[in-house]
């Protein structure tokens, strides 16, 4: 009779490990988070912050979930505080709930929300077209048009932000351009590697106040326009046209792209070369100064004039806009 006993008591351990005949006991749902708060730093740095739960299970190692409004930028983490560089020109909200795990299938608390509106003002009054073009990694230049239900004699003020900065700057010179108007400052690059990953915060509004305010976010991989190229040196190899030019100080040859344009005066052609790799392959051309580029034009008459310009833009390499060409360079002609 002991054998049949000590089954049954097993049976017993077995369906109290498992929680009972019925199945597996139900996860425990975690309080929500407490004390959500939202703040903005510099001038489009918006920060979330919130306390744990008031009651959570001791025996839970607490992670947040959280994402934005629309659902997007999905975070599981176990700091008490998000952050997001916006332009507040809208609405943003925040979503948090707490969880016990890591486990993506786990359904997190009650999500709790925090939002922060913009800044308030007609919206017909904020300026329009708002874009900065960072000028040869040396100086950005931001221009605008003034929004529709604005005063001619407005006084715009343009305040920019970024992490090598210890303070918002204003920039000093707004200047008029036909119907835009535009301001610059400097924006040297640095040679910590890490700074094109940053951005740059702008926001433009009025002395006076009676405009809404414009926000734009700018990064520093993309908006570059390089100075144009500087011919160097034209000469004539083997019924080839060698070119020569200097890039654009401030880049290094592989982070460009290249066009050559070649205009002959006898056969009246135009070719334009696109350039990837530019190369100096020519010994006469070697012992020149570095940062310096090359391209070879096949099938160019030497007793003829040939007239040759050269424009540059960022390429994908080392940008991530690669749409911005510099001005053409300074013609030479040879032949």
């Amino acid at each position: 009779m002991e054998r049949p006993a000590r089954l049954c008591g097993l049976w017993a351990l077995l369906l109290c490990a498992r929680g009972g005949a019925g199945g597996a006991a139900p996860t425990e749902t975690q309080p929500p988070v407490t004390n959500l708060s939202v703040s903005v730093e510099n001038l489009c740095t918006v920060i979330w912050t919130w306390n744990p739960p008031e009651g959570a299970s001791p025996n839970c190692s607490l992670w947040y979930f959280s994402h934005f409004g629309d659902k997007q930028d999905k975070k599981l983490a176990p700091e008490t505080r998000r952050s997001k560089e916006v332009p507040l020109n809208e609405k943003i909200c925040l979503q948090v709930g707490s969880q016990c795990s890591t486990n993506e299938s786990e359904k997190p608390s009650i999500l709790v929300e925090k939002c922060i509106s913009p800044p308030e003002g007609d919206p017909e009054s904020a300026v329009t077209e708002l874009q900065c073009i960072w000028h040869n990694l040396s100086y950005m230049k931001c221009s605008w048009l003034p929004g529709r239900n604005t005063s001619p004699d407005t006084n715009y003020t343009l305040y920019y932000w970024h992490r090598s900065l210890e303070k918002i700057r204003q920039c000093e010179e707004i200047y008029k351009e036909g119907q835009y108007f535009g301001c610059s400052f400097d924006l040297t690059k640095v040679k910590d590697s890490s700074f094109e990953q940053h951005s740059v915060q702008i926001m433009v509004k009025d002395y006076a106040g009676k405009i809404k305010p414009s926000f734009n976010i700018v990064p520093l991989t993309s908006h570059v326009k390089p100075d144009p190229p500087h011919i160097k040196n034209l000469s004539f190899h083997n019924g080839d046209l060698h070119v020569q030019w200097e890039n654009p100080q401030n880049f290094i040859s592989r982070c460009l792209f290249y066009e050559v344009e070649v205009n002959n005066s006898q056969t009246e052609t135009h070719n334009v070369f696109s350039v990837q790799e530019a190369k100096c392959q020519n010994p006469e051309f070697e012992r020149n100064v570095e940062n310096t580029s090359c391209f070879m034009v096949p099938g160019v008459l030497p007793d003829t004039l040939n007239t040759v310009r050269i424009r540059v833009k960022t390429n994908k390499l080392c940008y991530e806009d690669d749409k911005l060409w510099s001005n053409w360079s300074q013609e030479m002609s040879i032949g």
